[in-house]
């Protein structure tokens, strides 16, 4: 579907320059001389590079179609994460740096949400927060105050995470995978 240029918004998918690119900010520019226009900032869905660009009312960009689907974590092959749709069962393999750091993240069954262009993946969306065991964690240092400071700890999936000192081994905890920060206890 074409669009006008001064129609992009933050969060669009265009296809420009023969690749996909989302919008991350977009403000309508209207100069005393000349036409107004729509200064948009995009980051390459690909590669992840930048770019700032002036999209003009009269200029056409195509709008691309993404398609996000579940699909069920299943296991670990050498550097390749093996996915399973939930409603094909077909499956399909994603190199680890796709994911990136937070493929450590997954677990044996976890559902998560990938982004499709033309039956290719593009991106993937993890839960937001994820249970995780401390196996190992510093001891408290006495006369240290509760409310602000924290102390390393080791997760069953080998991450580093900054937690408050009661928390100790053996304890689950909640961690969110986006920032990779402690957010509270498990029940």
């Amino acid at each position: 579907m074409k669009i006008n240029g001064n129609e992009i918004r933050p969060g669009m998918v265009i296809e420009y320059q023969d690749t996909l690119w989302a919008a991350v900010k977009a403000v309508a520019v209207k100069p005393g001389k000349g036409p107004a226009y729509n200064q948009v900032e995009l980051k390459n869905l690909i590669d992840g590079r930048k770019l700032n660009n002036r999209f003009g009312s009269d200029e056409r960009v195509e709008r691309a179609h993404i398609e996000s689907r579940d699909f069920q974590y299943l296991y670990k092959e050498g550097a390749r994460l093996v996915f399973m749709d939930g409603e094909t069962y077909e499956q399909i393999e994603l190199d680890e740096d796709f994911v990136g750091e937070r493929a450590a993240f997954l677990q044996d069954g976890m559902t998560v949400v990938v982004e499709m262009h033309a039956e290719r993946p593009i991106g993937i969306q993890l839960p937001q927060h994820v249970v995780l065991e401390i196996v190992e964690a510093d001891a408290v240092v006495k006369g240290q105050t509760q409310s602000s400071s924290y102390k390393p700890a080791i997760m069953d999936n080998g991450l580093r995470v900054m937690v408050p000192p009661f928390i100790t081994v053996g304890e689950k905890i909640i961690v969110d995978t986006n920032e990779i920060t402690y957010v509270r206890r498990a029940d």
